[in-house]
């Protein structure tokens, strides 16, 4: 499948990780892998986590359903792990125990398995904002169709982005697909990336998608 073939985030590793986040991601990360999910009900993905401040939160206001966040940025994986647990003793926080990692291409995840999300949050994807690099952009008709696929009865995607120009493409694209498209105003915590506001926008838009 193309998509699958273009590569739509960049590096997967930055400046050298501290030793304990190093320990977290060898020792504490493969008990919390996906595949070691034993009730797939009640699930919910964020796509693209970052440092996982959204995931955490949905996590605390969730705690009923499994959390499981896809980033192929292992800094952003070890940046979750290290919120996750106790500094002194690495185990993972109560509050934080419905979390799932997948530390790769969420694309190998979703055409993996057979999982239904109630919810699938993408927020700040990356723009690719170069004409040149438009087609790394995550979020175009056929991937939008697949992730239709792997909604629950009711369920809902969630984007948000502080890049106009892609909310727009993001709409245009939802057009040659099956699914609705509304736009409420959402109130959501707010992430390292959305305090940089690197798109300089007022304020991230956002939109809700369905199979209805």
């Amino acid at each position: 499948m193309e998509n699958q073939e273009i590569r739509t985030f960049g590096r997967r590793h930055g400046k050298k990780l501290s030793a304990r986040k190093q320990t977290l991601l060898d020792t504490v990360l493969p008990a919390f892998l996906p595949k070691n999910i034993k009730n797939a009900g009640n699930l919910i993905l964020e796509i693209g986590f970052g440092n996982g401040e959204h995931v955490r939160d949905l996590a605390i206001r969730n705690p009923e359903s499994i959390i499981i966040g896809a980033e192929p940025f292992m800094n952003g994986v070890a940046a979750l792990l290290s919120a996750m647990t106790c500094e002194s003793t690495n185990a993972i926080l109560p509050e934080y125990k419905n979390i799932r990692i997948w530390p790769d291409d969420v694309r190998k995840l979703l055409h993996d398995s057979d999982f239904l999300f109630n919810e699938i949050w993408v927020l700040h994807p990356d723009p690719w904002p170069k004409a040149r690099h438009e087609k790394r952009r995550l979020l175009n008709s056929d991937f939008l169709k697949l992730l239709g696929t792997k909604l629950s009865k009711n369920g809902q995607i969630i984007i948000g982005t502080d890049h106009y120009e892609y909310f727009d493409w993001i709409t245009e694209q939802i057009k040659k697909t099956a699914l609705h498209a509304s736009f409420p105003p959402l109130s959501v915590i707010h992430t390292r990336y959305a305090e940089k506001n690197m798109a300089g926008t007022t304020a991230p838009k956002y939109m809700i998608l369905t199979n209805q």
